[in-house]
């Protein structure tokens, strides 16, 4: 929880280049500053009844949103990899995904200091654990990167260079095997969103729709069962 609320200043301050710790947080609305005891995750915005203490001005439900779904995200990771190396890992790219995700339904980008810093992140944190071999880890920034380079060159700019970076990204955490997988729910589930959108008239043909969430979506089910997927599928193909 404490980490999802610092997410929200990431979300919030990142896009527009402004420190992460001065000045402390603040309401929106009126510059009052925000007390300690306002400030608790989920349970300040449930006392608070969703406003400002000293403007009433609404607080946005995704503060409490990003909270809870950080504190899901990470006992998933608990549950998976235990008290480890690989669990810590694994919470730091949950971490950086959900503020990806966020930024980007909001905004529309996904900004280079997150993800850029993410390709180096991923390669050494294989290093360190050995989860996904260092050489596999390699060529998963070359394939996370490099599909979308391809799309990006063939639709002549109809995907933003930050979906590519995030895909680097994802193959610098995942290795090249599970982020093709990744990136085949993430093309599924957005091209299946994308057709309902269209087809209910909430969004036009030419309309842009975020990309990254649903990138984002597929890496963290990558995370969780593409090694065994790939496993399953590689053994498949090996008895046939």
């Amino acid at each position: 929880l404490l980490i999802g609320s610092f997410l929200n200043v990431v979300i919030a301050r990142v896009p527009e280049g402004r420190s992460l710790i001065h000045p402390g947080s603040a309401c929106p609305g009126c510059g009052a500053a925000i007390a300690w005891h306002d400030n608790i995750p989920i349970l300040s915005f449930v006392a608070l009844r969703g406003q400002c203490r000293a403007c009433a001005t609404p607080i946005p439900w995704r503060y409490p949103i990003v909270e809870a779904v950080t504190a899901a995200l990470f006992t998933g990771a608990g549950l998976a990899f235990g008290p480890t190396l690989e669990g810590v890992v694994a919470a730091v790219l949950l971490a950086a995904l959900v503020a990806i995700t966020v930024i980007d339904l909001e905004r529309q980008i996904i900004p280079d200091v997150i993800s850029l810093p993410g390709i180096v992140a991923g390669v050494l944190a294989n290093l360190a654990t050995g989860r996904v071999p260092w050489v596999e880890s390699l060529l998963g920034v070359l394939v996370g990167g490099g599909l979308f380079l391809v799309i990006i060159l063939a639709s002549g700019g109809g995907m933003g260079g930050g979906d590519m970076k995030l895909g680097a990204m994802l193959g610098a955490f995942l290795g090249w095997k599970v982020v093709l997988l990744s990136v085949f729910f993430a093309v599924v589930g957005g091209g299946t969103l994308a057709v309902v959108l269209i087809a209910s008239g909430l969004r036009g043909r030419k309309d842009p729709i975020p990309f990254g969430p649903f990138l984002a979506a597929g890496g963290a089910a990558g995370l969780f069962w593409g090694g065994r997927m790939v496993l399953w599928y590689l053994s498949g193909c090996a008895a046939s």
